[in-house]
């Protein structure tokens, strides 16, 4: 429970909406018993959970969106085909003024990724949903594969001349190895960065309006709530809007940094 009450006052968990729990049995938070104290209780790799269940309703939105929003293809499109073109249109535009003409071979993948992104995010608003975009187990394998995309693409369309990337030929000669070298490490962390940036927003909004629920039924308690819980009422609705900006922003921050990773492994020289 996010509030309990107690001699001293309240104690809430707010991290407690990220743990990630088997869909068929119950399992004691941050342990290995069981809550029934008979099963096996440690997760199985294979066993299905609220995180693999909350993936696979993104997937069936996108696909939903995209198959009964193309379905008619009316000259004046409907509610639902606008918003599907209308992302469409987002996305292709992106990556063709970032990467140009070039890129535009990866959108496919890249428009699968923001769609992805994005219907995690805005799912992760509904109460009582995880957020599987706040576990960096799910946006550290994005961000991976985006690393080993570019990094192959880069070798494969140019050669041993992608380690251009690396060489800052536009700074002064006794300067570039140290500016190589930054870059090499800048290049290697790409991934925590990509994958951490978007995990971290995604908890720490989520967080804070749990922290600011627990104090919602405080006039339950005490004379306090009164006043504190209007105020309380008022930072989750504040917060709530912030989330859906947040939501739709950390999506597109994603996707336009791989973009311009694509556009260095396209184009490597400085």
């Amino acid at each position: 429970m996010a509030t309990e009450a107690h001699g001293e006052g309240l104690t809430f968990h707010p991290m407690d909406q990220f743990i990630v729990k088997p869909l068929f049995r119950d399992v004691a938070p941050g342990t290995c018993v069981p809550a029934d104290g008979i099963t096996e209780g440690c997760l199985k790799w294979y066993e299905p959970t609220n995180a693999t269940l909350w993936m696979g309703i993104a997937i069936l939105c996108i696909i939903g969106l995209f198959v009964l929003g193309t379905r008619g293809r009316a000259i004046i499109p409907s509610r639902l085909q606008s918003i599907a073109e209308l992302g469409y249109g987002f996305v292709h535009k992106m990556i063709e003024d970032v990467t140009g003409k070039d890129g535009l071979k990866f959108f496919p993948y890249v428009f699968t990724l923001f769609c992805f992104i994005v219907f995690s995010n805005f799912l992760g608003l509904i109460p009582g949903a995880l957020t599987t975009t706040s576990h960096v187990a799910v946006t550290g394998i994005l961000a991976v594969a985006v690393f080993l995309t570019v990094t192959i693409v880069g070798f494969v369309k140019n050669g041993v001349h992608f380690l251009e990337l690396f060489w800052v030929k536009s700074a002064p000669l006794a300067l570039r190895p140290v500016l190589a070298l930054i870059e090499l490490i800048s290049y290697f962390v790409r991934p925590v960065s990509h994958s951490v940036r978007l995990a971290g927003n995604m908890m720490a909004g989520h967080a804070v309006i749990k922290v600011f629920a627990a104090f919602a039924p405080l006039i339950l308690i005490s004379g306090v709530g009164i006043a504190v819980t209007p105020l309380s009422i008022l930072a989750i609705v504040a917060m709530y809007a912030l989330e859906i900006l947040v939501a739709f922003i950390q999506a597109y921050v994603f996707t336009i940094l791989t973009c311009v990773y694509l556009r260095d492994a396209l184009h490597p020289s400085h």
